[in-house]
């Protein structure tokens, strides 16, 4: 697999060497300047998921990882089930992983491929997270030889319960609160990347969406997604992704650029730089806002180059996009609204995704939005929001009970670095 450097054309490498590397020359990101559809999709969409996840990954990566097929059945060893939430409406639902969110997909690819193709070399992944990337990395590489993981997160603006997951671990998985908001802990992960002395000290990574593994990995759930509708419902679908830093919806477009049949929607909340520039054509990103969806809560998207090249590559204009954004309050309502409706319990990210399908929906059109967290992980909210009790799952209850392994910081790139290199006795 051939991949270029957004921001150097000139910088190519292989899937191997930009899985390593994370991220490129000038902070660019790694992408293919072509994907090749794929001819048997029907035949694709009748295989189970492990099966067809093993073809299309095989498709786009090419020869370079031998033991791929391996990789991917150990790796996606949870279902994601469509379910329906409301008429011509389903949520697929990508919560049944070992840390609850759709993030396990990625980062379980992610840690297993690295763990393939790192050799002797000691890496150390450094992630930032707005609430599930960061545990479904630490469980990942949880106790993995040869890898240190250090998770940034904003302090005070995760769920108790992301927090858990993310902080209890211990070992070779370190957890750090940064005293800001999450675009300073993407900063900080940037910064660490342009050091290069520093990255190669300690053979820096980043399991961020920003590394490319993360981002294919993604592509087979929506063939996921299609493969349990009918072939009626397959005609017309639209997925509404919930969007943070973009990643989710890039792969999707690596979907339909395969052949996949759908259009998407953008769904964000307050933090709705997307939405804004695709209305008036003016990147304006304001300071970030604390959210229910606090996952969301990014204004300057890490993945957003991807998929405006991904665009120009396909010559899909952004103005085939539809897109929305919501306050707290309307997602307040909408989850209250949907609940008394069906019965359909939607944490906020997913609540904000239905509405924004649901504003767009047309006739005749199947619908899908991503759940892309158990609602267990926003307990308190959810309850507060729907006057009612969810029962924790028990991997949410057993790390409830445990304490937290976090140290704090402010968002100083010297003060992470030295800690950091006295972590890893270096």
């Amino acid at each position: 697999m051939e991949l270029f450097n957004l921001k150097d054309h000139n910088e190519q490498v292989s899937f191997t060497e930009a899985v390593l590397r994370g991220i490129g020359r000038e902070q660019g990101l790694f992408f293919p300047d072509r994907i090749e559809p794929l001819s048997d999709l029907d035949e694709l969409l009748s295989l189970p998921l492990v099966p067809r996840s093993q073809r299309i990954l095989r498709h786009l990566i090419g020869s370079e990882i031998p033991n791929l097929e391996a990789i991917i059945e150990d790796a996606f060893s949870f279902r994601a089930p469509v379910v329906k939430a409301d008429e011509n409406i389903y949520c697929l639902e990508l919560f049944h992983g070992p840390t609850l969110a759709f993030k396990d997909f990625g980062a379980r690819f992610m840690a297993r491929v690295l763990g393939s193709v790192r050799g002797e070399q000691h890496l150390t992944i450094l992630t930032a997270t707005s609430g599930d990337t960061g545990a479904a990395v630490a469980a990942a590489f949880y106790e993995q030889p040869g890898i240190d993981v250090v998770v940034l997160y904003p302090e005070g603006k995760i769920s108790v319960l992301q927090e858990k997951l993310i902080a209890t671990l211990g070992k070779n998985v370190r957890a750090v609160r940064i005293k800001g908001i999450f675009d300073e802990c993407q900063d900080l992960v940037k910064t660490a990347f342009d050091d290069l002395s520093f990255k190669q000290q300690i053979g820096l990574n980043s399991a961020n969406s920003i590394n490319i593994s993360r981002l294919l990995a993604q592509v087979c759930y929506y063939f996921e997604a299609v493969a349990q509708l009918d072939e009626k419902e397959r005609e017309h679908v639209v997925f509404s992704v919930p969007c943070g830093n973009f990643g989710n919806l890039t792969a999707g477009l690596v979907a339909k650029a395969l052949g996949l049949k759908a259009r998407f929607v953008i769904s964000c909340n307050a933090n709705d730089t997307v939405p804004r520039y695709l209305k008036s054509g003016v990147w304006d990103p304001h300071q970030t806002i604390a959210t229910l969806s606090n996952a969301m809560d990014i204004s300057r998207p890490n993945n957003w180059p991807r998929v405006e090249a991904l665009c120009r590559m396909m010559g899909w204009p952004l103005s085939s996009f539809d897109y929305g954004s919501m306050t707290d309050s309307e997602t307040e309502e909408t989850m209250r609204r949907l609940y008394q409706k069906t019965g359909y319990i939607a944490e906020p990210h997913a609540a904000i995704a239905y509405q924004t399908l649901q504003n767009s929906l047309k006739p005749g059109e199947t619908g899908i939005f991503l759940g892309t967290a158990h609602p267990a992980k926003f307990k308190s909210d959810v309850e507060r929001i729907l006057s009612t009790s969810l029962e924790l799952p028990q991997t949410l209850q057993q790390r409830s009970q445990l304490p937290l392994k976090a140290v704090s910081l402010p968002a100083d790139y010297a003060g992470l670095k030295a800690y950091i290199l006295k972590e890893l006795g270096r």
